[in-house]
C-alpha cells in the first residue's frame, strides 16, 4: 500500500513540475532554473543522512547515488548562473 501512494506521490509531482516549467517564459527559465539548482544543496544534505543512516546496504547505495546526482545539479546550477551573469559584466575596452 504505501508503494502505491509514493508512486502516486512522484507521477503527481512529475505531472506538477512539468506543467509549472512549460509555463515559464524563456527569458525567465535561466535563472528560475539556476536558482532551483542551487537549492539542491538541501537535497545532498538529505542525501548524505541517507547514506550514512546505517540502515542497509540498499539505502547506502541509493543515498551515494543521490548525493552524486545532487552534486551534480549544484555545480550545474552555479555554472549556469556564472555564465549569465557573465553576460552583465562590462567589457574592458582595451586601448
Amino acid at each position: 500500500m504505501e508503494a502505491i501512494f509514493l508512486a502516486f506521490i512522484l507521477m503527481l509531482s512529475m505531472f506538477l513540475g512539468f506543467e509549472l516549467i512549460s509555463k515559464v517564459p524563456a527569458t525567465l527559465h535561466t535563472p528560475l532554473m539556476s536558482g532551483a539548482n542551487a537549492i539542491s544543496g538541501i537535497t545532498i544534505v538529505g542525501a548524505l543522512l541517507s547514506a550514512g543512516s546505517g540502515q542497509g546496504a540498499m539505502a547506502t547505495w541509493l543515498g551515494a547515488a543521490a548525493v552524486a546526482f545532487a552534486t551534480v545539479n549544484v555545480v550545474g546550477g552555479y555554472m549556469v548562473t556564472d555564465r549569465m551573469l557573465a553576460m552583465f559584466r562590462k567589457k574592458d575596452g582595451g586601448a
